[in-house]
């Protein structure tokens, strides 16, 4: 980062000079003077662009210097979106790339790209050979009997050195795919034995299963055939901009739809924000109230292999651009897509999902008076799927609806109930609003600091809460996830510093501690000849960062609850943490904050950890997460016919939720419909209290609650003796 502010204005002054002289011949061009190529309008872009951003990311959260250090991370990430299964490039072809690892940062500063031109022709190239080697490949059958494996996982590769490690590579990949089809198809068929089926059957079906591999692979090669040099200078300034922390992207412009939903991540008709990592479309978020989100099997962190419209044929999504990914997921009302899905320790599987609208009341605080079958204690139970606000209405002067205010409410309607404890459920509570975040915890913490927000310059603001009266006073649970991200991290923080509640649930929660603004890149542009290359796209950049009243960031680390309870998802890589160049976990000062009389959480968890060990639902939980990180680790794909059939008995209804809510992979859409037809004219409450019965979880979160209330009574025994 530039320290001298006179030479930064000196600088600026200069590249702004050097922008009019670039930029104004092509603006007074005549009839006699021919016109600029596509290569140098888009040579041209990329350099306006790559001046417009460094000015921008001069003012990033972390104050990260343009250096080699950057570059060094910029490049890694480039190379990942040019081929992150490394199954085009070759060795060799990476080594010319490699000379710039060290020169992004100088290319940024002077505006002059070479790196991205160069990686086009390359993978160009590539992309002819590979195309050569997959069609030989699958113009001969293949023999399931053999017994071979190949590596799944692309970082455990080393990218091929010759044309025949490379041919290897994509005969491996490919004959596990037609492997694959090959069983749909005997299932389809009606084999149910696939080992049993007869050698009609057999070389019928692996016939058609290379077919039908040959097609896919052909529309995929086709895909990335299309792609221009403007697409490869968009995904090096996306990889630039992501060399400062995971959250800050480049966005290039396209159609007004497709940038909404690049700005927004809104993907109407199953529910889910998506991004492109790494060659894949990978899911951020299931949407409260959607089609995916009362299907129950989509979660964050899934990435998205294949896409098909109800049962017709798949398409391969790998390497595919998020827009055109788009084009494929969303449909009309009513109609279904299946998505074909890569999880952490499971191999693939496919998700039916009938599109939809979002159902608003889903998305909305549901509460239930839950009647614990153990003790007979009655206790409340309040779920916030997000922190949602209509800004909109307020703004045009209505009373529009907000989280605070339900949770308000529901607490209130507990009074006349006389609970015995309260259940905070945010569970896959992605964030939201900040203001609700706050005032959802100032109704159990009273006035007070709730989190500070602080900006890249040094500087902190407290955001408090002015609620005079507090709206529930007893014991409380507040049940978190992996899933459980930015807002609702700083609700659990709040009330975990203040002593205020018992967090419980995963080993850590998501770890989004750090704010982004969106910038309209043309409004960057000051000099009339500029415009000719707009629109420029978006930037979004991380500007503040939270912390809680302790001083602890929520960035990185997340919120580690009091009580930790076994989860399926205990060994994926789900979380900030994981995540390519994340800002680090700091602290800054401590907020003067009162805290609630002192509970015993070492007591709280001893007594928790024992009902945990000898309770089957959570022994089994402990079994599902064990062997998922077996898998995990162990990521060589058997091509063994005998070995595969045997990986999908043991993988058929097992449940994979990461932290044992709904859903099941069990295809049978018979009892499926079966189920939701009974469903639809249940009591919406009746429900939600059959569900939190149902919630091993839940269930736990009432026996600490017991366990908390009779430690406080004794607290209170003692004190008054």
């Amino acid at each position: 980062m530039f320290k001298n502010k006179r030479w930064i204005r000196a600088l600026l002054v200069g590249v702004s000079l050097l922008f009019t002289g670039l930029f104004i011949a092509p603006a007074q061009m005549n009839a006699s003077t021919p016109e600029a190529s596509p290569d140098e309008l888009d040579q041209n872009r990329a350099r306006l662009l790559t001046y417009v951003l460094k000015r921008q990311v001069e003012n990033h959260f972390s104050g990260k210097e343009i250096d080699d250090t950057l570059s060094y991370a910029a490049f890694e990430l480039y190379l990942k979106q040019l081929d992150y299964q490394k199954r085009l490039l070759l060795a060799e072809e990476v080594s010319q790339l490699e000379i710039f690892k060290d020169r992004i940062d100088d290319e940024v500063q002077t505006g002059r790209v070479a790196l991205a031109p160069l990686a086009f022709r390359l993978l160009a190239n590539s992309i002819s050979r590979a195309e050569l080697l997959a069609e030989k490949v699958l113009s001969e059958p293949f023999s399931f009997d053999i017994d071979e494996d190949y590596e799944t996982d692309p970082k455990k590769l080393e990218f091929c050195k010759t044309e025949e490690e490379l041919a290897e590579r994509w005969r491996l990949d490919l004959k596990y795919r037609t492997l694959s089809r090959y069983l749909s198809l005997l299932e389809d068929a009606g084999v149910e034995d696939p080992l049993k089926a007869t050698p009609e059957e057999q070389k019928e079906k692996e016939l058609e299963a290379r077919e039908k591999v040959r097609k896919q692979y052909s529309e995929y090669f086709d895909r990335l055939k299309k792609e221009t040099l403007k697409d490869h200078y968009d995904r090096y300034l996306n990889s630039f901009s992501r060399a400062f922390d995971p959250h800050t992207t480049y966005m290039p412009p396209q159609s007004k739809e497709d940038f909404d939903i690049s700005m927004r991540g809104s993907l109407e008709g199953i529910g889910a924000t998506l991004r492109e990592e790494d060659g894949y479309i990978k899911v951020v978020k299931v949407i409260p109230g959607s089609a995916a989100d009362r299907q129950g099997q989509l979660h964050p962190d899934d990435a998205i292999l294949a896409v098909a419209q109800g049962k017709d044929e798949p398409v391969d999504v790998t390497d595919m651009r998020l827009r055109d990914a788009v084009a494929l997921i969303r449909g009309k009302k009513g109609t279904e897509v299946r998505l074909t899905l890569r999880r952490q320790g499971l191999k693939s599987f496919v998700v039916p999902i009938v599109r939809d609208v979002v159902v608003i009341e889903e998305s909305f605080v549901k509460s239930a008076v839950v009647a614990d079958p153990e003790s007979g204690n009655q206790y409340g139970y309040v779920k916030i799927p997000s922190f949602y606000r209509d800004f909109e209405t307020t703004r045009n002067g209505g009373k529009g609806r907000n989280s605070t205010n339900d949770v308000k409410a529901a607490l209130k309607a507990f009074d006349k109930k006389k609970i015995s404890g309260l259940i905070l459920d945010l569970r896959n509570n992605g964030g939201g609003a900040l203001t609700d975040a706050v005032g959802v915890a100032g109704l159990f913490l009273g006035e007070g600091p709730v989190v500070q927000v602080r900006n890249g310059g040094g500087d902190a603001k407290v955001l408090y809460s002015y609620n005079k009266k507090i709206a529930y006073r007893g014991p409380m649970v507040v049940l978190t996830n992996r899933f459980s991200a930015s807002a609702s991290e700083i609700v659990a923080g709040a009330l975990q510093d203040y002593g205020r509640a018992v967090i419980v649930g995963s080993d850590h929660t998501h770890g989004k501690g750090t704010v982004q603004v969106i910038m309209d890149l043309d409004k960057s542009l000051t000099l009339r000849n500029m415009r000719q290359y707009m629109p420029l796209g978006a930037l979004k950049m991380t500007t503040q960062k939270f912390y809680r009243v302790t001083g602890d960031s929520t960035q990185y680390r997340g919120v580690v609850p009091d009580i930790i309870l076994p989860d399926r998802s205990r060994y994926n890589e789900y979380g900030e943490r994981y995540l390519d160049n994340s800002l680090s976990w700091d602290r800054i000062d401590e907020v003067e904050h009162k805290e609630w009389p002192p509970m015993d959480r070492a007591s709280l968890d001893t007594s928790s950890q024992g009902r945990v060990a000898e309770n089957e639902d959570f022994i089994e939980i402990v079994r599902i997460s064990e062997a998922m990180g077996k898998r995990i680790k162990d990521t060589r794909q058997s091509l063994l016919l005998a070995d595969v059939v045997k990986e999908r008995d043991d993988f058929q209804g097992m449940d994979v939720t990461p932290h044992g809510g709904k859903g099941e992979v069990v295809n049978d859409d018979d009892k499926k419909d079966s189920e939701e037809d009974d469903d639809k004219d249940r009591d919406p409450t009746e429900k939600l209290i059959e569900s939190v019965l149902e919630d091993v979880y839940a269930k736990e979160a009432m026996a600490i609650l017991l366990d908390l209330d009779k430690q406080q009574k004794e607290m209170a025994n003692k004190g008054a003796e």
